[in-house]
């Protein structure tokens, strides 16, 4: 006993300090982009064109990007020959409206994203956040960085947030995938059995518009397309800080030193 004890005291402390502090992320993440479509020349449209999801729209002298369709890929990185389109390290990719995933000139577009819940919804869920999984299609890489919040790490209980095996016991549900035809009708009973008031949160591009299967016959296109949604995250997938942000941010538990501005 007293050498797991002294194991333990060596190893210290594993719990990250986010959102009180910086988060530690790795050189290669590939975060919000920025657009300068004054580097655009030629009325050239290559991003768009290489975008396998549509989610680059370009015209002479604009660029618009959408982060709920961006599968962060870098084609269009590769196909511009300008470099009008770049990768941040940005890893605040949330959003309460879907419209405000929709980035424009410079990628600025996102500082709506950090709008709470409303008061009273706060002070509902605030201190107390049970959430249903719902994986409805997905590939498992925004399940596994969902799930590696539990870890001791991130340890997403500290927050009151926590997962939950029935919709009877939840808030709200964290909805994972494009959503298939064969999980519309589970994920609607999902959520019906959750009790009102609740909240919907989309991780990840398919979750928020279908991702790499937008306009496939057998994807519904999102979780917007049969439940109401209150929380987007983008990424494919998302990081888990960047989740944990869009998380912390809607119940308005970051600090505003980390707030996006």
């Amino acid at each position: 006993m007293w050498r797991i004890l002294l194991a333990r005291a060596r190893q210290g402390q594993r719990t990250i300090g986010f959102p009180d502090e910086p988060p530690t992320l790795p050189d290669r993440l590939r975060g919000r982009p920025t657009l300068d479509p004054s580097r655009c020349v030629d009325n050239c449209t290559a991003c768009a064109d290489a975008c396998p999801t549509g989610a680059i729209a370009a015209e002479p002298g604009k660029l618009a990007l959408d982060l709920g369709r961006c599968l962060f890929c870098t084609d269009c990185t590769s196909a511009c020959p300008a470099g009008a389109i770049s990768y941040t390290s940005e890893y605040r990719l949330s959003a309460r409206r879907r419209e405000d995933l929709v980035l424009g000139d410079n990628g600025d577009a996102l500082a709506p994203r950090q709008r709470a819940l409303d008061e009273a919804t706060r002070r509902m869920f605030g201190r107390s956040l049970k959430l249903r999984v719902v994986s409805a299609g997905g590939c498992n890489g925004c399940e596994a960085d969902v799930n590696v919040l539990g870890t001791i790490v991130f340890d997403l209980g500290r927050f009151g947030i926590q997962y939950v095996a029935s919709p009877r016991h939840a808030d709200g549900l964290l909805v994972t995938g494009a959503v298939s035809a064969n999980m519309r009708l589970a994920l609607k009973k999902t959520y019906d059995a959750v009790p009102p008031p609740k909240i919907v949160i989309a991780v990840g591009a398919c979750a928020i518009s279908g991702g790499p299967y937008i306009g496939h016959p057998e994807v519904e296109g999102g979780a917007g397309a049969v439940v109401p949604v209150d929380l987007y995250i983008a990424g494919c997938p998302p990081h888990p800080i960047t989740i944990l942000d869009g998380l912390l941010a809607m119940l308005d538990r970051i600090p505003p030193s980390r707030r996006a501005t």
